[in-house]
């Protein structure tokens, strides 16, 4: 008898394993894991590409990267629209097809220029070079806008669905996708790394066309799979709305009084019906502005939400330099850490941000989605004042007496060899919607390394990654909390849109970094850069506060789990499907 309950009991808990690794959840996460690794092992290796077909110089790396983030600004509310108003399984398949083909392809022409490079320069007095130099920028440009497209489908739309009902499973679910970035941001850029240093530039770019097509197959294939468990992803709000219209249409067609026979065979020119005139296509001029008057209607849209100035603070948190990309590792090297020493503490971000992801559910569940928000702000600010502590303790390079803008034409023109960076240890060089920047390229020229690290700069240095790593548990936390709100309080009709236009304000943002730090490059610099990013980073949470202010009113301070509905939830309550 108990031998039978505990076969009993084993095949329960296999066939419980079974249904989970089958289930549309779990499947999402594969398909995502699969995504996100592409997808960080290209932004790490197109950087690197550049700056090693350019001679050293981060000319090149610095245009791909202004080239990415003006083009998430203009067309962030072009591409939710068009997320919007397509089925779901179309566009998901379609913008990952796109993304993946560009990348397969800017992967052979990066082969080809690399194996050819000294033939193309000497063509045409190099314009043939530079036109690869284009080509290759545009077509990474398309496949970060198909990126983009994804994201906002996937983690946007179809998780909502898939969770169904359930809150508390949004909140896992987007926690889990959150901890499969973080790995990926980490793991993905050293594995590449490691192919390109012990094999070449050209077996790198082979093995990241060969990844994208097989994973190409893979995704597509999990998405159908997906789309088939979660039969509420074929409906979708946008389209019923257009089929309702549709209906009316035809029902109004149907009952209009119909000539008689008679009266056509006498020519009749007195006909009380007339027959209904064909609507006029739009012009040429009314076919060019519609893009524009999409992106007018998206931001208007996104300003008259109710969850506007929660995301309007996610955004200020990208005005940084306060992140593990390859700012804060240059002003590492110039102050003399070790690569050893940046890819223990890139190891210990990974961590700190995972943790980030727990507190989070925690949080939600005992205090709140509103508060969770509120305490991780606080959290955050806190380990940020030892970054500002350290600006001003003893071997901080801060000199305000030394121009910003000293030599700053010469940086432009001046490509001198950059240092050896560990490999891995970077991260990608140019932002992927994350609310620590990932990456924009700001120093110009490389700065001169110190043999070591010295004994006064020990301090200073130990306090600002201290707090850079901690403040990334409130950082991680926040920004699920903001995502959740979005999922939550934004109609399913304008959840491609709000989510668009949600993506070129944080670029925004993020360009606005990327601007700051060229004009301000200088070692001696940084400090200010820091007070600076600290300063977004408070203005960011003050709006969430504002937020949260207006949200739970009286309770905002009261213990337990219950607080209001966020203002518009009931209006979006069929976004939760």
């Amino acid at each position: 008898m108990t031998g039978a309950r505990e076969q009993d009991r084993r095949g329960g808990c296999c066939g419980s394993v079974a249904n989970y690794l089958s289930s549309a959840k779990f499947l999402l996460y594969v398909g995502h894991f699969l995504s996100t690794w592409g997808d960080r092992m290209w932004h790490f290796a197109v950087s690197v590409f550049l700056v090693e077909l350019y001679g050293n110089s981060l000319l090149l790396t610095a245009v791909y990267g202004l080239v990415v983030a003006g083009s998430v600004l203009v067309l962030g509310a072009i591409i939710g629209d068009w997320v919007d108003k397509n089925a779901r399984l179309k566009v998901a398949q379609t913008s990952l097809v796109v993304q993946n083909v560009s990348v397969i392809l800017c992967g052979i022409i990066l082969m080809m220029v690399f194996l050819h490079k000294d033939e193309l320069l000497s063509m045409y007095h190099g314009w043939v070079l530079t036109s690869c130099y284009i080509l290759i920028i545009t077509i990474a440009n398309i496949a970060n806008l198909a990126s983009t497209a994804t994201a906002i489908t996937i983690q946007r739309d179809w998780i909502v669905v898939v969770a169904g009902e359930d809150r508390s499973r949004l909140a896992d679910m987007n926690a889990t996708v959150r901890r499969i970035d973080q790995l990926t941001n980490i793991l993905a850029p050293m594995a590449v790394g490691q192919i390109m240093t012990f094999g070449s530039a050209v077996i790198g770019c082979g093995f990241i066309s060969g990844w994208n097509l097989v994973s190409m197959c893979v995704e597509y294939f999990l998405l159908w799979k997906v789309y088939q468990k979660t039969p509420a992803l074929a409906v979708k709000a946008t389209l019923k709305v257009e089929e309702a219209e549709l209906k009316q249409l035809n029902l109004h067609k149907e009952t209009e009084p119909k000539p008689l026979e008679s009266t056509h065979l006498m020519g009749d020119k007195d006909l009380a019906v007339r027959a209904p005139e064909p609507e006029p296509e739009p012009s040429c001029a009314g076919q060019l502005a519609e893009p524009l008057r999409t992106f007018r209607d998206g931001w208007v849209a996104y300003a008259r939400q109710p969850v506007f100035l929660a995301g309007l603070g996610l955004a200020f948190l990208y005005m940084t330099v306060l992140g593990f990309d390859c700012i804060t590792t240059g002003y590492a090297y110039t102050q003399g850490l070790s690569g050893s020493v940046l890819s223990l503490l890139m190891g210990a971000s990974a961590v700190t941000g995972i943790l980030g992801t727990v507190a989070f559910t925690g949080l939600r569940r005992r205090c709140g989605l509103v508060r969770t928000g509120l305490i991780s702000g606080c959290a955050q600010l806190s380990c940020l004042v030892l970054c500002v502590v350290s600006v001003f303790m003893p071997g901080s390079p801060l000199d305000l007496t030394v121009s910003p803008f000293q030599d700053i034409r010469s940086r432009f023109i001046q490509a001198e060899p950059l240092p050896a960076v560990p490999t891995g240890a970077p991260g990608p060089l140019f932002p992927t919607a994350r609310p620590a920047a990932n990456g924009s390229v700001t120093t110009l020229a490389a700065p001169e390394v110190e043999p070591g690290l010295s004994a006064e700069s020990v301090l200073s240095v130990s306090l600002l990654f201290a707090g850079v790593i901690a403040a990334r548990i409130g950082l991680w936390s926040f920004d699920l909390t903001v995502t959740q709100l979005l999922q939550e309080n934004v109609i399913e009709s304008e959840r491609g849109i709000i989510n668009g236009v949600q993506n070129s304000m944080n670029y925004l943002l993020d360009l606005l970094h990327f601007i700051m730090v060229i004009l301000a490059p200088n070692p001696e610099a940084f400090g200010l850069l820091v007070l600076i990013s600290v300063s977004f980073v408070a203005m960011g949470h003050a709006m969430y506060f504002r937020f949260a202010q207006k949200t739970l009113g009286n309770q905002l301070f009261a213990c337990g789990p219950v607080e209001k509905e966020a203002p518009g939830e009931n209006q979006a309550s069929t976004s939760v499907v």
